[in-house]
């Protein structure tokens, strides 16, 4: 009997190829007014580890400026009375002199402390750039819609967010408003993400609950992250978008599987979690748009 289409094996070893190849960095796919963390004096985007833990604080205070104490005082302010600074983390090469007096480079983690610039008063205004949302003429995709609007259990969806997540104790999904993103398709590809996300809470595939460590950068977390990433891309492939995201949805995972010293077999078994996920969305589908009858016909032929 002829083996019928894979897309869940093409998009994998789609992204195989390009974490092999090399990928671009990861790009933050929509610009709202907050707009990434960097560092207020050399306009520079957070990067890694930095970067995910200044985005929930720019968004606590409503600015993606940071600057160390110093900085702040460089350009003529102060930081307000009683508030705390933030770490932001990077590794040092330091050399060390083995005992056969070769020189050895080691790895030495330090941070430095920066301030969100509404934690300060005074700066010199004119040392701020203004920070604007993207906008665009957002045109709905219909495969993507119907997939999200035909999943009989899917969770909440809040738009007008500042970034995008899900609230596994309130079981919804925050995103940021469409016109924010630079493409139509990005938009469904970070929706995709945060869905495969629900897919993991007690009611529906309770994967979230054999996790034991749900701590930002912990294992636990960053398996979830490429599950939730492999199954958008997976989402993307079956309403024909991957061609428009498949860069980024590697890039991101590059980000995260880095924490298992890239191991492929990490990545493997994210997908095969990630093919439960889509393969529930595709289930519970009460009125499946035929881009969704048409996976879910190559999924039962493969289980066949």
């Amino acid at each position: 009997m002829k083996k019928s289409f894979d897309i869940y094996e093409m998009i994998t070893n789609l992204i195989v190829e390009k974490l092999e190849a090399g990928v671009i960095p990861w790009q933050m796919p929509w610009k709202s007014a907050n707009g990434m963390p960097k560092n207020l004096v050399y306009q520079k985007p957070y990067r890694g580890f930095n970067f995910w833990f200044l985005l929930t604080v720019a968004d606590k205070y409503q600015s993606p400026f940071f600057l160390t104490f110093r900085q702040v005082k460089q350009l003529g302010g102060h930081v307000r009375k009683g508030e705390k600074g933030y770490p932001v983390v990077f590794w040092k090469m330091l050399e060390h002199e083995q005992k056969d007096g070769s020189l050895e480079q080691v790895p030495f983690l330090r941070y430095y402390t920066v301030f969100n610039l509404n934690q300060t008063e005074g700066v010199d205004e004119t040392k701020i750039p203004e920070s604007d949302a993207h906008d665009h003429e957002f045109d709905p995709i219909a495969d993507a819609e119907s997939l999200v609007e035909f999943w009989s259990d899917c969770p909440e969806i809040r738009t007008n967010e500042s970034h995008a997540y899900y609230s596994p104790g309130l079981d919804y999904v925050g995103m940021p408003n469409p016109r924010t993103f630079f493409k139509d398709e990005q938009y469904y590809s970070t929706l995709f993400h945060e869905l495969t996300h629900a897919t993991g809470h007690k009611r529906r595939l309770g994967r979230h609950e054999k996790l034991s460590d749900h701590q930002f950068g912990s294992k636990d977390y960053s398996q979830e992250e490429l599950v939730a990433e492999m199954g958008a891309a997976y989402l993307c492939g079956i309403t024909g978008l991957e061609n428009a995201t498949i860069d980024n949805s590697a890039a991101y995972i590059k980000s995260w599987i880095t924490k298992f010293k890239e191991d492929k077999k990490i990545l493997l078994i994210a997908a095969s979690q990630a093919q439960k996920a889509v393969d529930y969305i595709l289930e519970n589908q009460f009125q499946p748009s035929q881009a969704a009858e048409a996976a879910l016909v190559d999924y039962q032929a493969e289980a066949s």
